[in-house]
């Protein structure tokens, strides 16, 4: 089901095109006193609630379109036309669902209004984010078919094609279609020109025509024709939408013409095929658009005319669209006739390029480096790994790479042997200059890592010293070692860095391996707290949450002053990552602080707004939500009953001793879909995800279960069968289902499994 959503100043227009098609169905109203009112009753109700306010959304148009195919009858359509009003915040407005049957898909018209009665707006902050989310779930509730998820990944979806009609009257019949696939194009691309423009929408059977005014002003009008008995007059770009008008859409291409970082995107193009050119000595024409994206990951497409290849336009990743002439003269095809030629030779690689040798050379540099990260845990460094490895230690990582397979792939049969000879030949300089590259690399980053335990210790960030060696739990977060008064890596010996400590007595579980992406994310953690600034805030994950459990003993003794300014930084983080995972699920701004309660998570208003804090950090620790966030929050009607809501859901968490960074971790494990790792934590740890009981379904429907029940299944003891297959259980009775059958079979364990009474007390003191 696709659903879209257009705001507008005015409603009329609307009400005349939905009410007024051929053949429509009024399938109900909301929030008004009858059932039986008349449409130009219920229009005139819209119209001077929506004057209530001067703001420029006052109304809103929203379809709900099926794909071809796919059937609802008019009692559905209407129950999940009103579920999505409710969820979208429109359950208390006046609206009416529409039903029309001019195109071969299945769709609903909603008119309604976001001005209230007392005359204030709703709040429509994230309300794409919300539809999307909302969508969702009702295809999921009533078994529809999903939309696609990624619009620019996607080609445009033109579900509003008129029927096949003569002389239609366009007021009648063509607005909706307009505004549907323009404001898709100029979503999807950064459009400079009205010229560009025209060449966008014209596979959409949309023609543009320009003129300009005595006053200068540009005129614009849109127009249908697909050559198969359709057509339409033209419609003034002003009455299509205000956004689509001449004037306005000139503004908004003089910013994408102007941008800075336009040159930079051309330049970047034209450097990227060029070098594309360099590599190849014949490129079949019709092979350009497979060997660009295979290649740069550059989409084009050939520009024909009857057959006869012009050039091609290409779209970047940056939303700009170039036509091949306009990067260069050097790029369009007609002046590469060394490469194109007549059009009939085949694809080659010139293998005698100097292009081809720097492919090589990045081929294998590439195979040293994913054969060194492919182990979990690495055995040394990079540049003893490489000085370790021959040809045939890495031949089948290089071999089952991709880039292999293209320069394979366009490769003569004829020359295939001297491809792999030339491999052979340029391993060992490129072993050599690649080691040498790393080694330098190596002994910056051991320096830096010195130069930052100074910085920790000046700055008196931990409470550790020589004394009883505690100074190893720096050490050992940072992936370094202590020894002889020498720093090393803590997996390497190869690098030195002298530190006059004198003999000290360390144990051996200073040895103990950390994940480098936990020592990295700890590193980050570290400058940013030396510097007693957020510098470096952009660069840290939600990793930098549980950095605690990785480090429990050193971050146990970390003052009170930057543990406050730590837990901010780390609340920062986990929040920008939890708002991307939530949004598939986030259906309004309550669902936004529901999903954040249940990870453990509450929110808190203030003068400035809102802030966020948790039940894994002091009580005074906080982060401020931006501007924007603090308004969606705010548009929530029952504000102070939804905020009080936080506090049971809150104590539960504590009461079960659920604030244990596992809990959380447990979660994110899930979210990731590392359902493996969540197994053994569920069954041979007994730790219980801090998730939304929503999304915790989504996850059990989409592999965890039957995870689960897979793991029982490859377990020979039979106590460990019985626990994993007693989790299935646990986790289907935690998240209220009733489908799983084991239910009855396990009652035991699922009075073991939810008694957390023995936790009770063990919570901190929340405030809100």
């Amino acid at each position: 089901m696709i659903a879209k959503i257009i705001y507008g100043e005015t409603c009329t227009g609307t009400l005349n095109y939905v009410l007024g098609k051929e053949g429509m169905q009024v399938l109900g109203y909301g929030n008004t006193f009858s059932q039986s009112i008349s449409p130009k009753f219920f229009g005139s109700v819209l119209y001077f609630q929506g004057q209530r306010n001067a703001t420029k959304n006052r109304y809103a148009h929203i379809s709900l379109n099926l794909p071809h195919g796919e059937h609802l009858d008019d009692k559905t359509f209407y129950k999940v036309s009103k579920e999505y009003m409710e969820n979208m915040g429109f359950g208390h407005q006046p609206y009416v669902v529409v039903r029309h049957t001019d195109t071969k898909h299945e769709h609903v018209h909603i008119i309604t209004t976001t001005v209230k009665e007392d005359g204030k707006v709703l709040g429509i902050f994230n309300s794409h984010r919300r539809s999307m989310a909302t969508r969702q779930h009702l295809e999921k509730k009533y078994g529809l078919t999903p939309a696609p998820t990624t619009r620019r990944k996607e080609q445009i979806q033109i579900h509003r094609l008129p029927e096949l009609k003569v002389g239609t009257d366009a007021t009648q019949g063509t607005r909706y279609y307009l505004q549907d696939v323009l404001n898709s194009i100029n979503q999807k691309y950064k459009v400079r020109s009205f010229e560009e423009l025209a060449r966008l929408v014209r596979p959409y059977h949309i023609e543009v025509k320009t003129a300009k005014t005595e006053s200068g002003r540009i005129g614009l009008k849109y127009g249908l024709d697909n050559q198969k008995g359709y057509r339409t007059s033209f419609i003034n770009g002003s009455e299509v939408h205000r956004n689509l008008s001449g004037p306005k859409l000139q503004k908004v291409f003089d910013i994408h013409s102007n941008s800075k970082l336009l040159p930079m995107h051309r330049k970047r193009l034209l450097k990227q095929i060029e070098t594309t050119y360099d590599l190849f000595q014949t490129i079949h024409p019709y092979e350009l658009e497979e060997v660009l994206k295979d290649y740069q990951d550059i989409d084009i497409k050939l520009d024909k005319n009857e057959n006869v290849i012009e050039g091609y336009t290409v779209y970047d990743k940056s939303m700009y669209v170039f036509r091949s002439r306009e990067l260069s003269q050097k790029t369009r095809m007609q002046n590469r006739l060394d490469i194109f030629g007549n059009g009939n030779e085949p694809t080659r690689i010139d293998t005698e390029s100097k292009q081809f040798k720097l492919e090589v050379q990045k081929l294998i540099k590439e195979a040293f480096t994913t054969s060194y990260l492919k182990f979990p845990k690495q055995t040394g460094l990079l540049s003893e790994h490489i000085m370790t490895k021959n040809f045939g230690d890495i031949g089948p990582v290089l071999i089952a790479s991709k880039k292999y397979s293209f320069l394979e792939r366009y490769i003569p049969k004829s020359q295939q042997k001297e491809f792999r000879t030339a491999l052979l030949a340029a391993f060992p300089m490129i072993r050599k200059k690649l080691f040498e590259i790393e080694t330098k690399k190596e002994k910056t980053a051991l320096q830096n890592k010195f130069d930052l335990i100074g910085k920790v210790l000046k700055n008196k960030i931990f409470d550790v010293g020589t004394e009883n060696g505690s100074v190893r739990l720096l050490f050992q977060s940072l992936g370094v070692k202590y020894h002889d008064n020498n720093l090393f890596f803590t997996n390497s010996n190869r690098h030195t860095v002298p530190v006059e400590l004198g003999k000290l007595s360390f144990p051996e579980n200073m040895e103990n391996y950390v994940s480098s992406g936990f020592v990295h994310q700890n590193h980050l953690m570290l400058e940013a707290l030396s510097e007693k600034s957020s510098e470096n805030s952009t660069k840290l994950t939600a990793i930098a949450m549980f950095l605690p459990m990785i480090f429990p003993k050193l971050y146990k003794r970390m003052n009170s002053e930057h543990k406050k300014l730590y837990e901010s930084l780390a609340l920062s983080a986990y929040l920008k990552n939890a708002e991307r995972t939530h949004a598939p699920f986030e259906k309004s701004p309550k669902d936004y602080i529901a999903f954040f309660n249940a990870k453990g998570f509450y929110f808190t208003r203030g003068e400035k707004g809102f802030k966020i804090k948790s039940i894994y950090t002091g009580n005074e620790s906080s982060h401020a939500l931006s501007k924007r966030t603090s308004l969606y929050l705010s548009s929530i009607p029952n504000l102070n009953a939804v905020l009080n809501e936080q506090r049971p859901v809150i104590k539960n968490l504590l009461e079960e001793g659920r604030n244990d960074l596992k809990n959380l971790w447990a979660g994110h494990l899930l979210e990731k879909g590392l359902y493996d790792n969540v197994t053994y934590m569920l069954t041979a740890e007994n730790v219980r995800p801090n998730l939304h009981r929503e999304v915790i379904q989504h996850h059990m429907d989409n592999g965890l279960q039957q995870c689960l029940v897979q793991v029982s299944q490859r377990q020979s003891s039979f106590k460990r069968n019985r626990a994993l297959r007693k989790g299935v259980y646990a986790i289907g009775n935690w998240i209220g289902g009733s489908s799983y059958k084991e239910e009855e079979l396990f009652n035991g364990f699922k009075d073991e499994f939810t008694d957390f009474t023995k936790f009770k007390g063990n919570g901190k003191g929340l405030s809100f």
